[in-house]
């Protein structure tokens, strides 16, 4: 399995739209600022992000884009099958049957079986509000109140 440009970009853009898009909507040119990606680039991806009902569009002075569901409802899993096509590492499992004439005594195809498992249970397994929690956290100092103010 390899994951494109264009998957990973696309998991970094509901990434950013998860993380800024809370009261209102976000602009292309500011998700191409923050994350580093020309907005031609974004505007495809969101394009078929848009067409596949994961983010929703406005027009306007303060339109932009923002999710359509809460960030615990997209697995990062959704996004890059979306993007991607299968995940599977090897392409005789990319179909729903798998139809290898060599299936039946493919010693190597459990190998295969569980790797792509495991990356399933991992892009399934981990959601948009997952990975903002993941975000580092503003550092604050506080500074001790005066007794006085007690």
């Amino acid at each position: 399995m390899f994951i494109s440009t264009k998957g990973r970009y696309a998991v970094r853009l509901m990434l950013d739209l998860a993380m800024n898009g809370k009261r209102d909507n976000v602009k292309i040119k500011e998700v191409s600022k923050r994350q580093d990606i020309s907005v031609k680039y974004l505007e495809q991806i969101i394009s078929t992000l848009n067409k596949a009902g994961y983010v929703k569009s406005e027009r306007g002075p303060q339109g932009g884009y923002r999710l359509a569901r809460p960030p615990g409802e997209y697995t990062a899993g959704m996004i890059i099958r979306l993007m991607e096509g299968s995940t599977a590492p090897v392409s005789c499992l990319q179909a729903d049957v798998n139809e290898c004439k060599r299936a039946e005594q493919c010693i190597s195809l459990i190998l295969w079986k569980r790797l792509n498992e495991a990356v399933d249970e991992v892009l399934d397994g981990t959601t948009l509000a997952d990975m903002v929690a993941w975000a580092p956290k503003p550092i604050v100092i506080e500074t001790p109140m005066p007794e006085y103010c007690i």
